[in-house]
């Protein structure tokens, strides 16, 4: 018999049950982790070097990260947040840095140092950590005094049982079955695969740009459709950061905002649907013709491809050039009013289809889990069955990269934790 189980030997498993062995050191507490390695998704977070969390210290701008969980995260990241998080790390020989965009990575950028940490820890706390032992059922002993945990050869019982596995299937059918909601799982955290010829052969180029996802009936194919002389619409989804080109299409921040955002919208679409690229932010398609036909009066000597009318990458700029129907050797006085037209637009308001998703396949990210409805915030236990918590990414909540869904997973792990930990 455990006082507390913990299912799930990842992040926040482990965090919740030293910070438990620490507040009670009498607590009997276990870890069921159903492969034979633990923490394996802390090894291959941020490339192998452990992205800890975000140096973000104001709890609302923190939570601003999360498209879903933003408003539910606000009151416990006031009361575990990064700070807490990096003091957990150092004040146990970790050292940590902040990186120039805010990630925070161990000083050794090896994530065997967190894990290292992590599992020594528990050691010392006296913490068992059962490997190979998936749960294959959790139910409820009579007149709640606890739970039965069973896995393929035994029986456990608890009094508290914490639930921490992640985008687990099994683990949400076992809950449906005990009456809680799951939110349909779809990918959180994807690159986007285009086949263009502006994008072939330029692999490894990025840009900071603006990206839209133009509702889909803007794009209808209708002969005669004069789409010029309707109003913009707004579109579905916009994000501003960097853009990567990558062999199969697309991928940087602006991509990967798009992707968690949209994580839903496109589900639906089935990952077919267009984008539309301004490369330039600070110029709209008129400004943009305006600056070139200046640019043509000023340079009319020089040739196009080679005369870069604004700080692009100099491949992605050619790709551009030729795709607004510009020659390699035509100079700026040659240019015609269409080709001026047709670079402004490329350049602007650019569009490409998508046809399909990458995930990042270690580092996976799911929405959907638990209804964040049915889940207490102030100690992360479940709404329908005391003694029953959850924390990281098996509720419906996920983030963008640079830390965020291991910041959440901290949080929930920490004030579950408490909560289990104060309770005789």
């Amino acid at each position: 018999m455990f006082d507390v189980i913990i299912v799930g030997g990842g992040a926040a498993g482990f965090y919740a049950a030293i910070h438990m062995a620490e507040l009670d050191p009498t607590l009997k507490i276990a870890i069921f982790e159903r492969g034979k390695n633990v923490l394996s998704k802390v090894k291959v977070f941020g490339g192998g070097r452990c992205n800890v969390t975000h140096g973000e210290f104001s709890p609302l701008e923190l939570s601003q990260n999360y498209p879903r969980g933003k408003k539910e995260l606000l009151g416990p990241f006031h009361v575990h947040g990064p700070g807490d998080v990096m003091d957990f790390f150092e004040q146990r020989g970790v050292p940590l840095k902040i990186e120039d965009d805010g990630r925070v990575f161990p000083l050794s950028n090896d994530s065997q140092t967190i894990i290292d940490c992590l599992v020594s820890e528990t050691q010392r706390l006296g913490v068992q950590v059962l490997k190979n032992s998936a749960v294959k059922e959790l139910k409820k002993l009579q007149k709640d005094e606890g739970w039965q945990v069973t896995t393929k050869n035994k029986h456990y019982q608890a009094t508290k049982l914490l639930v921490t596995t992640g985008s687990s299937s099994k683990i949400w059918s076992i809950l449906e079955g005990l009456g809680h909601t799951i939110v349909s799982p779809v990918p959180s955290l994807f690159t986007f695969n285009v086949q263009d010829s502006r994008l072939a052969g330029i692999q490894g180029v990025s840009a900071f740009a603006s990206v839209e996802v133009p509702p889909k009936k803007i794009f209808s194919s209708k002969v005669g459709l004069n789409l010029k002389s309707a109003p913009r619409e707004e579109p579905v989804l916009e994000a501003e950061g960097n853009v990567l080109v990558t062999h199969w299409g697309l991928s940087g921040p602006a991509i990967l905002r798009l992707s968690a955002w949209g994580a839903n919208i496109l589900s639906e679409y089935q990952y077919n649907f267009k984008i539309k690229i301004n490369w330039t932010p600070e110029y709209t398609l008129g400004s943009m013709e305006g600056f070139l036909r200046e640019i043509k009066e000023v340079e009319a000597k020089k040739t196009v491809i080679r005369t870069r009318a604004i700080n692009l990458p100099k491949r992605l700029w050619a790709k551009l050039v030729r795709a607004a129907g510009i020659g390699t050797n035509v100079r700026w006085a040659e240019v015609t009013k269409e080709m001026l037209q047709s670079l402004a637009k490329e350049l602007t308001a650019g569009t490409y289809r998508v046809i399909g998703k990458s995930t990042f396949k270690e580092e996976f990210v799911t929405a959907g889990g638990i209804d964040l409805k049915e889940i207490n915030f102030k100690t992360f236990g479940s709404k329908i069955h005391p003694n029953l918590y959850f924390a990281g990414e098996i509720i419906n909540v996920d983030a963008i990269t640079g830390g965020f869904n291991f910041q959440n997973a901290w949080t929930g792990a920490y004030i579950a934790a408490q909560a289990i930990g104060s309770k005789k």
